[in-house]
């Protein structure tokens, strides 16, 4: 592995071009015509456009990624998050075409896009999982299901993620009212429409676990996350280690996600997630990527990831055991989003006009923003991930107000002032945390 082709954009292209540069490797970026002036294209030393304007898919298309494989001599492809990061497809491509997929093998990501069969191959394995359905294929079918279960069920898309294509569900009517039109939705965002209902926990904990795999059979956890403060079960606020869970339950979260990895025979950065109630907690989901909360990860351990992944990839073991990782300190990572809190956090589109970025000790920005950047409406609205670091979670969090108020931008709105609020609030000074917390505690949700 000599090349890598980044098939991504914005800071997590940033993050893969260093960890190459670090690795000693040759980088090559792609880019759609409504990116030829970003931050990613203008570092790399190489860079290729892979689609027309307006471009919203450019970043989608496998044929244009192999032919800027082609054309630049790169023997490895790198996915970043979003977009193509979890195809089985794109890495069966890579693979017939002799280059190296860095992310999981392409069976392991077609099992783990696909809710249900992970969570049957896990619950084998041990691991706890919510009680649900199979894969449902019509209505009357999930009407059946429904009774079985007992309401309220969330009615997912069975190959979905991210938080995307989940409807809760309070009796059998809204299941008859929502599924039709749910499994049309899921059918266009993730090729695939295929629906299950699964248990409703209505005010649990969102935690997970950073997972890292060799092709020897090494599997390590790097501790456990905390993202439990979303908007419609999108991250907003994460932090490791997940704050107020008992030493024994946090051991047993972290087994578990270990033991879904073997089990899965994963290769590569994940993220196992599972739900907490209490002293019981579940797995969701698997996914099979790196994720974007993974900096607060990195600040405990003391490692670099993305370069973890490229290492693995090349085929090295990776070189440590789970009692030689450190876990130090406490962190936590705001996503800064182009969007406008005040107007149903509608995106926000605009010249980026840059007064003051945060710094210091204990202060990670993660951004691809520069001065007078256009803000286009195509692509997901992160603007940056701004991640502080402490001794302790105090110190972290009081890091963490005086560096929003540093983050300081003009010419698009931004959810700054809604971040402050949740850091500063009592609930999460004293690590209230549930999924519903912006409908609890926050004035604008």
């Amino acid at each position: 592995m000599e090349k890598v082709l980044i098939a991504n954009r914005g800071e997590i292209a940033l993050r893969i071009l260093e960890a190459c540069r670090e690795e000693g490797l040759s980088a090559v970026a792609v880019f759609s015509q409504a990116d030829r002036e970003a931050l990613h294209v203008r570092e790399a030393p190489e860079a290729v456009c892979i689609g027309p304007p307006p471009a919203p898919k450019s970043y989608l298309s496998i044929p244009a990624l192999m032919a800027a494989c082609e054309v630049t001599g790169a023997d490895a492809l790198h996915p970043g998050y979003g977009f193509l990061s979890e195809s089985a497809e794109l890495a069966e491509i890579c693979a017939a075409h002799g280059i190296t997929f860095i992310g999981p093998p392409p069976e392991v990501l077609r099992l783990a896009g696909h809710k249900v069969a992970t969570k049957e191959r896990v619950a084998r394995a041990g691991v706890p999982v919510l009680p649900g359905s199979p894969p449902l294929e019509s209505l009357e079918e999930a009407v059946s299901w429904g009774k079985r279960l007992d309401y309220p069920l969330l009615l997912k898309a069975a190959a979905g993620g991210g938080g995307r294509g989940i409807r809760l569900v309070g009796s059998e009517e809204e299941l008859r009212a929502l599924f039709l039109r749910a499994q049309e939705e899921a059918r266009l965002a993730f090729g695939d429409g295929t629906l299950f209902l699964e248990r409703y926990v209505p005010s649990p904990r969102h935690v997970e676990v950073q997972i890292l795999a060799d092709a020897h059979g090494n599997v390590v956890h790097w501790g456990s996350r905390d993202c439990s403060v979303q908007r419609r079960h999108q991250k907003l606020v994460e932090e490791a280690p997940a704050p107020g869970l008992p030493p024994e339950l946090r051991d047993r979260i972290e087994a578990a996600a270990v033991l879904a990895a073997k089990a899965l025979n994963y290769v590569g950065a994940g993220t196992v997630e599972f739900l907490v109630e209490g002293e019981e907690f579940y797995l969701i989901e698997l996914n099979a990527r790196i994720q974007v909360e993974h900096p607060v990860s990195e600040m405990l351990v003391g490692r670099n990831l993305v370069r973890e992944q490229l290492r693995v990839a090349k085929g090295e073991p990776l070189g440590y055991r789970q009692d030689q990782i450190e876990l130090v300190g406490h962190a936590i990572e705001c996503r800064l989003n182009a969007e406008d809190p005040g107007r149903d956090f509608l995106p926000s589109c605009g010249r980026l006009l840059i007064e003051c970025l945060p710094g210091g000790i204990g202060v990670r920005l993660d951004t691809a923003i520069f001065q007078g950047m256009e803000v286009t409406p195509y692509y997901d609205p992160l603007l940056a991930k701004l991640i502080t670091h402490g001794e302790n979670r105090e110190e972290a969090r009081i890091r963490m107000n005086s560096a929003l108020r540093r983050f300081r931008v003009r010419g698009v709105a931004t959810n700054r002032d809604l971040l402050l609020e949740v850091i500063a609030h009592p609930d999460f000074a004293a690590g209230r945390l549930s999924t519903d917390f912006l409908e609890r505690v926050v004035s604008s949700p």
